[in-house]
């Protein structure tokens, strides 16, 4: 098979799905190039016009890819999410072991013998960082991001890395506080090799139900809704979640539309959409996209769309992120208006986002 690679690309995305991260890369101005094997997503990201090499991360390695500046991933969650199966999380402290031993080039693959291959994906962005920094082209940047159940993995990749140079920074961001209209956390990770690596600041405040306003978060905007990001669909309305809550598989979560969605997942299109006249629907795949804040238009493409939209890190959140591991702030009106722009008037490699120096970076700079 012919490979067709571009002929410029700064960041390698593992895992990269649907494109959350590289949409985010492309409003940026950063090339990228995602590495995925689900069909379904490869033919969403073909629409999209993101760069793709179709195959498993597990088949490839930072020699191939030599040149990228920036190392991304979003490893399978299913194992360690509080929906899945659980594996991953009964699995922790074997993975965590494993990622001790792949720092000290000691056998990993026993330590997993009995783990989930799934499970143990999780660790293929730290085998790509140490296999680029033994080769002597070690990564400028590594973002990583997941489930908050994987935190404690990212703690022990974090120490790894450090040992290699790298000023690290992880903990669990909301993605409410950053302009995404949905409630979420992620576990997050950035690593850099030149500056001091930082979480990015969040610019909304939390969402709490029937606050209005949090005492010493009067400078943060208000959280967005669904309203907000829906303003085709006729308020208001309420969503009542495909999941039971407090424990009780029967008893519903509500939402209502001047409030954040709840998380969506890859069941977001089960979730029941009702009207005050007693109508009910359910929402679109466009509509499930923009409450992850992908633009109204994305070509969503192949089977399993729903899914697809749901393990997708949502675009918004992913451009913080990588603007911070970039050593970067980002100016949140040219953010509003790439969102909101047409997805097919967005050129890669032409900044739509613009950003500025974080204050650590300037004061480096000056010194």
């Amino acid at each position: 098979m012919t490979r067709d690679l571009p002929a410029k690309f700064e960041m390698v995305d593992l895992f990269a799905g649907p494109g959350g991260l590289d949409v985010a890369a492309r409003w940026l101005g950063v090339p990228a190039l995602g590495v995925e094997w689900d069909q379904n997503a490869c033919e969403t990201r073909d629409e999209a016009g993101l760069a793709t090499e179709r195959g498993d991360v597990r088949d490839h390695a930072p020699k191939e890819y030599s040149g990228a500046k920036i190392l991304a991933g979003g490893p399978p969650c299913q194992t360690y999410t509080v929906a899945g199966n659980g594996d991953g999380r009964r699995a922790l402290n074997l993975v965590v072991k494993a990622a001790h031993n792949m720092a000290l080039d000691e056998d990993a693959e026993g330590v997993l013998m009995t783990v989930d291959d799934r499970t143990r994906l999780v660790l293929e962005p730290l085998r790509w960082a140490l296999e680029a920094y033994r080769s002597g082209e070690p990564y400028e940047a590594i973002v990583l991001e997941q489930v908050p159940a994987v935190l404690p993995v990212w703690q022990t990749v974090s120490q790894v890395l450090r040992d290699i140079d790298y000023s690290c920074e992880c903990g669990i961001l909301r993605t409410e506080q950053f302009g995404v209209p949905q409630t979420r956390r992620r576990a997050i990770l950035i690593a850099r090799r030149n500056g001091n690596a930082s979480l990015p600041r969040p610019t909304h405040r939390p969402f709490r139900r029937d606050v209005p306003r949090e005492n010493g978060e009067a400078a943060l905007k208000r959280w967005r809704t669904m309203h907000e990001a829906l303003p085709d669909r006729p308020e208001p309305f309420t969503v009542v979640s495909n999941y039971g809550t407090g424990g009780d598989p029967k008893k519903r979560g509500r939402r209502t539309s001047d409030q954040p969605a709840f998380t969506v997942t890859g069941k977001v299109t089960r979730n029941r959409v009702k009207t005050t006249d007693g109508g009910a629907d359910r929402f679109s795949f466009p509509e499930a996209g923009a409450l992850q804040t992908f633009p109204s238009d994305y070509p969503w493409s192949g089977r399993d769309i729903a899914q697809q939209i749901g393990n997708a890190i949502p675009p918004r959140l992913a451009v913080h992120v990588l603007a911070s591991a970039l050593g970067r702030t980002v100016d949140e009106d040219s953010l509003d208006a790439a969102i909101t722009r047409p997805w097919s008037d967005a050129e890669a490699e032409s900044p739509l986002v613009h950003t500025t120096p974080t204050e650590q970076d300037q004061e480096q700079a000056a010194s």
